[in-house]
C-alpha cells in the first residue's frame, strides 16, 4: 500500500447563485416577511435553548414523601351510613361495613383495646337480636365462601385476609341479602 505522497486537493464548488429578494411592496407584504422572518428567529432560539437545557442537571435533592405526608396508609376515608337497602339483614351487613370503616377494622380479637372490631364483632355490635345476626353471619359465610372456598368461619377469613377483601365481602353479602329479601 502505498500512501499518496500529497494531498489532493477537493475539487472547488460552485457557490449557488444568490437571487436577491425582492422587497415586499405593501404593508401586508412587509409584515408578512417580518412575521416569517420572525418565526424562524424565535424557532431556532428554542431549539438553542433547548439544546443548552438538555444535559443539566438541576442542583435540587428529591423530596421524600415520608417527610411531607403523615397519614397512617389503613385509614379510609369516613363516609356516613346510608341505609340502601331495607330489609334486616343486609341493614346490619351495611351498619356493620359503617362501623369497621369509622372506629377500625381488627385481626386476631373481636375488639382491639383501641376500639377496632372484627367481621363478627363489629355484626354483633350492629345486630338488634339474635335472628339478625344469624341471617347476617349466614349470607356473610356464603359469600366468603363463594369467593374462598377454602374459608370455614367468618373469623377464620377476618384474620387470614386484608382490609380491602373485608370491606369488599360485606358489600357484597349485603347486595345479596337484599336480593334474597332477607
Amino acid at each position: 500500500m502505498n500512501a499518496p505522497s500529497a494531498a489532493v486537493p477537493a475539487p472547488e464548488r460552485a457557490a449557488p447563485p444568490v437571487t436577491p429578494a425582492r422587497a415586499p411592496r405593501g404593508l401586508d407584504e412587509r409584515l408578512t416577511a417580518v412575521s416569517d422572518l420572525m418565526d424562524e428567529r424565535l424557532t431556532v432560539a428554542a431549539l438553542a435553548v433547548a439544546v443548552n437545557t438538555a444535559l443539566r442537571v438541576p442542583d435540587v435533592e428529591p423530596v421524600d414523601l415520608a417527610d411531607v405526608l403523615r397519614v397512617p396508609a389503613a385509614v379510609q376515608p369516613y363516609r356516613p351510613p346510608v341505609d340502601l337497602y331495607p330489609t334486616p339483614a343486609a341493614a346490619v351487613l351495611q351498619r356493620a361495613r359503617a362501623r369497621l370503616e369509622r372506629d377500625g377494622w381488627c385481626q386476631g380479637a373481636t375488639v382491639d383495646e383501641d376500639g377496632a372490631r372484627c367481621l363478627y364483632g363489629a355484626l354483633r355490635a350492629e345486630a338488634a337480636d339474635a335472628a339478625e345476626l344469624h341471617d347476617a353471619l349466614a349470607v356473610l359465610l356464603e359469600t366468603i365462601r363463594r369467593h374462598f372456598p377454602g374459608e370455614e368461619t367468618v373469623p377464620g377469613f377476618n384474620d387470614s385476609h386484608g382490609a380491602r377483601a373485608v370491606f369488599r365481602v360485606l358489600d357484597q353479602a349485603a347486595d345479596l341479602a337484599h336480593a334474597r329479601n332477607l
